[in-house]
């Protein structure tokens, strides 16, 4: 995290969107793999995926045996879809691990990138959509890639910025002059920023 952001400050997108360097992206040597995911980081059985679908649940599943979570009801942010099945869901990692690299994970220890690929820290770094919206996002950036639900674009803009902030990434000029005109339409957007990871 940028040392100007004290942790629980609360600031407006703009705010947070000037501090972000700008950079070109360099997609050289990345492989998912590199980055550990779906860790049981607790040790109560149950990895990052479940304990994101668990926290997220709009009608909590029964969790048993081997955290298989029955029953629940999750509602997709990037599309609105009411999903009672986990296994139509995805964790999105909001800011897509590919984009990470791009934009300075690539200079990371492997222990930093297995914590930013479980960062439940917070509730804006992963969220329960449907295979089919995360699919369409792939590891787009807010250049090439928006909700289609035009109430979701504050909401997925605001974490975007807050996890590059947090994870002090950068963004390339085309990601910031796209961010640039979005966050005029979120006035009332406010992330408070936690300890850094």
């Amino acid at each position: 995290m940028p040392a100007a952001v004290e942790p629980g400050a609360e600031m407006t997108l703009g705010q947070l969107l000037a501090l972000l360097t700008t950079a070109p992206e360099d997609r050289t040597g990345y492989d998912r793999s590199l980055f550990r995911h779906w860790i049981d980081a607790d040790g109560d059985g149950c990895n990052t995926r479940r304990e994101v679908l668990i926290t997220e649940a709009v009608v909590p599943p029964t969790v048993g045996g081997g955290c298989s979570l029955i029953g629940g009801r999750w509602v997709s942010l990037y599309d609105g879809l009411i999903l009672t099945d986990a296994s139509r869901l995805d964790i999105d990692h909001v800011v897509a691990l590919g984009e990470a690299w791009d934009s300075g994970a690539s200079a990371w220890s492997a222990d930093r990138r297995m914590r930013f690929a479980n960062d439940m820290d917070v509730p804006w770094a992963l969220i329960a959509v449907s295979a089919a919206s995360n699919r369409s996002k792939s590891d787009e950036d807010p250049a090439d890639w928006l909700p289609p639900d035009s109430d979701d674009l504050c909401p997925f803009v605001s974490a975007w910025i807050a996890v590059k902030v947090r994870w002090d990434l950068s963004v390339d000029q085309r990601e910031r002059e796209a961010l640039s005109g979005i966050v005029t339409t979120c006035p009332s957007s406010r992330i408070t920023l936690p300890l850094a990871p």
